[in-house]
């Protein structure tokens, strides 16, 4: 395949996927403790001009880009007072509320602190997030709270905190829907421990960290990288149409 070709194609490629992750962060805009991901590219194939391939020269040529990593950004946002006892936001980055998943056991970690009062299968009522997973203390144990009769929230059992954790390497998480995260599986090198001293403040949500702004001048980027790679496609099949018919 000629250069031009695969060039544009990767290119495109590339392009389409900075604009599907920027996508993805606008659609979450308004969703508590959501944490933008940035695409980061790499060239496919880079090699020295003549020179061996193990030398280091100024006079080389590259071919083509792919999609790096998708990192997600864990640093804090800013904070919206709601006033409601049961919704807690982190104001330290690299903190997260430890969580488990009923039905798998999962262990999670979460940046979305709109919990609720859910009742267990024991009877007693618990803290857990929208979507019914329950929230941990600093003993790994769920949260239990103490609720009057029809009330919606709850107050903690005395000696009862929220288990604020926190890992060494937190771009190494697997997202895992819900804008919940796990270890992935076998990183031993990134143990979930206690945060110490981590900030916590009641009665407040951290916003989404999605940049309004900073993603529309994505979208424009991706969507003008886009076109000039099929562009260079373009180009490219009508120089090889013209010299196939030259041959003829």
């Amino acid at each position: 395949m000629d250069m031009s070709f695969w060039t544009g194609v990767t290119g495109a490629r590339a392009a389409q996927q900075k604009l599907d992750i920027v996508s993805n962060n606008l659609a979450n805009v308004n969703n508590n403790g959501y944490k933008a991901k940035n695409a980061s590219f790499s060239e496919l194939v880079r090699y020295n001009l003549n020179a061996p391939e193990q030398e280091n020269t100024t006079l080389s040529t590259a071919n083509g880009a792919a999609l790096g990593s998708a990192q997600t950004d864990f640093s804090g946002a800013a904070l919206q007072s709601t006033g409601r006892s049961m919704d807690y936001a982190l104001t330290d980055a690299n903190t997260f509320f430890r969580v488990r998943n009923q039905s798998t056991g999962e262990v999670l970690l979460t940046r979305d602190g709109h919990f609720h009062a859910g009742e267990m299968a024991n009877g007693r009522f618990a803290l857990m997030t929208d979507s019914n997973q329950v929230v941990l203390n600093t003993q790994g144990q769920p949260v239990y709270l103490s609720r009057a009769a029809g009330a919606e929230e709850g107050t903690l059992d005395a000696g009862q905190r929220i288990g604020i954790c926190t890992v060494p390497f937190p771009t190494r998480l697997q997202n895992v829907g819900d804008d919940a995260y796990m270890v992935r599986a076998g990183d031993t090198n990134n143990p979930i421990t206690i945060a110490q001293n981590a900030g916590m403040q009641q009665g407040a949500l951290e916003s989404s960290g999605t940049d309004v702004a900073k993603e529309m001048t994505n979208v424009i980027e991706a969507q003008r990288a886009f076109s000039y790679n099929i562009r260079m496609i373009t180009t490219s099949d009508e120089v090889m149409s013209t010299i196939n018919s030259l041959h003829n």
